[in-house]
């Protein structure tokens, strides 16, 4: 099932920047490949919900403090929706309000996990530290929790509907 995982779900950038206030600005692209059964249920109408997760690993106070304070949760996550419209042939990918049409799926699956300059920590967190200093890791999954409740079921007994990167730490660096 790793190997599964592992082969639709990949990480090609991964990185972030410490800015002068305080905040953490992230930049991510992944490679994602469905499998045909869920190439199959997107255009038959089902929406693909991701969720692109972050967390805070170094400074350590400051990573067990938002811990506890998110009950274990990633400390920030940022989600993505995946339709295919069958009356104008095209697909949607849906960020919060802001939605993109592509022309093929290859072109949608590309804008799935894809940020630059996402701010994951509340202003003045890590009090303008080094990059050195700090450290963290996301990943991006197919959340299944936000499936229809039919497609849920499905999706527990199958390893088509398990998909996920591995969590990937990241390329950290002073912002200037």
């Amino acid at each position: 099932m790793i190997a599964a995982q592992a082969e639709t779900i990949v990480a090609q950038r991964a990185k972030a920047e410490v800015t002068a206030d305080g905040q953490l600005a992230l930049s991510s692209r992944f490679q994602v490949k469905l499998p045909p059964a869920l190439s199959d249920v997107l255009e038959q109408g089902v929406t693909l919900p991701f969720r692109l997760e972050f967390q805070l690993t170094r400074p350590r106070t400051t990573a067990y403090y938002l811990n506890v304070k998110e009950w274990f949760e990633p400390h920030a996550r940022l989600d993505f929706k995946l339709s295919y419209q069958s009356l104008t042939r095209r697909y949607r990918v849906t960020i919060g309000g802001l939605a993109n049409y592509y022309s093929s799926l290859r072109e949608a699956l590309a804008a799935i996990g894809a940020i630059q300059g996402w701010q994951v920590l509340p202003l003045k967190t890590l009090n303008p530290l080094k990059a050195d200093g700090v450290a963290g890791e996301i990943r991006l999954i197919l959340d299944i929790g936000e499936l229809p409740k039919p497609f849920q079921l499905n999706a527990l007994g199958s390893d088509d509907w398990s998909l996920s990167s591995d969590w990937i730490k990241l390329e950290m660096k002073d912002g200037t």
